[in-house]
């Protein structure tokens, strides 16, 4: 029995004596007191363990700022370090361009010398006199060019044309007439121009099939380089003068009926683009090796694998609106984001104000890219979402798949040099548009399906506010009856 309930039981007996008093009031004053210090202590406890939960607390805030920090500084010196490459790889190849433009100067020189010697030059009849005066020709090679001579005859059937170069002859003809101010040559004294027609076709042809240049010196009855050199030069001519007007992003009306188009396929209104990034096999280059390395091809095909990117925005029909290509294959679908053009008009001038261009789970959740849940145990709705956004991915996936199925020069490395291959894929995005907006159909046995290792974005989430409205989005397809059950 405690101090307390002693001196409640000593007043109910009533006792009166005074030092009975003294002693009872002593007592219950030390219990008091006794208790008094219990709850004192477990108060000072309480407080202590208070403070001890924020100390710790705010050593884990630091903790976490400073491992943010330093990925942060990792990821701007791999930055900087990947622009340095690539600004030294540009540097290489000016190089190698330099020495490759002095040395044809000094051919065409002595060519030329050549030339005036044989112009000049008066054929004997064996007398001593001079003979008719007739200007000795160059010696060209005799090659036979039936096979083209044989597709451009106005009666060559539509189907072997269309089946030799994925697109009809009008198609074709619209390329040749779009592209005859820039590509048509003069004939000269030592030999005729070759024609339009045959420039355009040689180029179509090679990256329709990918068929290495000797085959296609053979079908065209010319060199091997020239036909390199035609590639080249109408590949950059389709870059130059078509790409403007048929590869660009659209307008505000395109841009309305861009969004009618993929809301009624999807229901997830305001996106006005699809966004994918393939990988296209390259030769290992000669420096800068490691930058091209394709681990996650090289793993899945068990062959070591180099690479470069082609990053692609298209519309609901399959139509690039928007493409960055050339970054090194070892880069991530976030990284080569980041360095597209698109990314810098969307960050610095406001293009993409109030709307989505939707990616997959490589691409980060932005103000304006959209992407699908990536977490373990989505809720229902979560998974909804994904269904239906899945709907304007394959959009994209398709595209390139109808892209890659058309221009065989993508499935295999290439000769063309790393420094070029830009301009030829560029041309590869361009024709391909020009099909699908002329309702070219393409072979179903050219069909393929893109396969792409997505690896998901490190720093996946730039945005609160795109977080939340994507929860929105979400609640909404599932609320009214929008989104599918295909993942049940």
């Amino acid at each position: 029995m405690n101090n307390g309930e002693n001196c409640k039981r000593r007043r109910k007996e009533g006792f009166t004596a005074d030092e009975d008093d003294g002693e009872n009031d002593d007592s219950c004053s030390s219990g008091r007191e006794t208790k008094k210090k219990d709850l004192n202590g477990i108060i000072t406890s309480l407080i202590l363990l208070d403070e001890q939960e924020k100390r710790d607390q705010e050593e884990r805030n630091d903790a976490f700022k400073e491992e943010k920090s330093v990925m942060e500084s990792t990821h701007t010196k791999e930055t900087r370090t990947m622009l340095e490459f690539h600004s030294n790889l540009n540097d290489y190849y000016s190089k190698i361009d330099e020495a490759d433009r002095v040395k044809r100067k000094k051919s065409r020189v002595k060519a030329a010398t050549v030339v005036a010697t044989a112009s000049n030059h008066v054929a004997d009849d064996g007398n001593g006199k001079s003979g008719s005066g007739q200007q000795r020709r160059l010696w060209v090679k005799d090659r036979s060019n039936a096979w083209w001579d044989e597709c451009n005859r106005p009666d060559y059937p539509e189907e072997e044309f269309k089946k030799a170069f994925r697109m009809s002859k009008s198609t074709f003809d619209l390329i040749c007439d779009e592209l005859n101010a820039v590509i048509a040559k003069e004939d000269t004294t030592l030999r005729n121009a070759i024609p339009v027609k045959q420039r355009v076709a040689v180029c179509i042809w090679r990256l329709a099939t990918g068929e290495p240049l000797r085959l296609v010196s053979k079908r065209f009855g010319l060199g091997i380089s020239t036909c390199h050199k035609l590639v080249l030069e109408v590949c950059s001519a389709i870059r130059n003068v078509l790409m403007p007007k048929y590869l660009q992003w659209p307008d505000e009306d395109s841009l309305r009926k861009i969004k009618e188009q993929f809301e009624g396929i999807s229901g997830i209104p305001n996106a006005v683009g699809s966004m994918y990034t393939t990988h296209i096999p390259i030769i290992a280059p000669k420096i800068s090796v490691a930058a091209y390395f394709n681990k996650r091809h090289t793993e899945r095909n068990q062959k070591t694998s180099y690479s470069i990117t082609v990053q692609g925005v298209v519309d609901p029909t399959g139509v690039f609106t928007d493409v960055c290509i050339g970054w090194p294959g070892s880069m991530t679908d976030d990284q080569v984001l980041e360095k597209s053009a698109l990314f810098q008009r969307a960050k610095n001038g406001g293009l993409l104000n109030g709307v989505w261009v939707v990616g997959n789970s490589g691409y980060p959740l932005m103000d304006w890219v959209l992407v699908p849940y990536n977490q373990q145990h989505l809720t229902w709705t979560q998974h909804a979402f994904n269904e239906k956004i899945g709907e304007i991915q394959k959009v994209a996936k398709e595209a390139f798949g109808r892209l890659k199925g058309r221009w065989c020069c993508l499935q295999k490395r290439t000769e063309v040099k790393l420094q070029d291959l830009p301009v030829v894929l560029g041309a590869c995005c361009v024709l391909h548009n020009i099909c699908e907006m002329k309702k070219e159909g393409i072979d179903p046995e050219l069909k393929i399906e893109v396969i792409d290792d997505e690896m998901v974005a490190e720093d996946g989430l730039r945005s609160v506010s795109s977080l939340k409205a994507r929860d929105a989005i979400a609640h909404n397809l599932l609320h009214h009856g929008l989104a599918g059950t295909g993942f049940l």
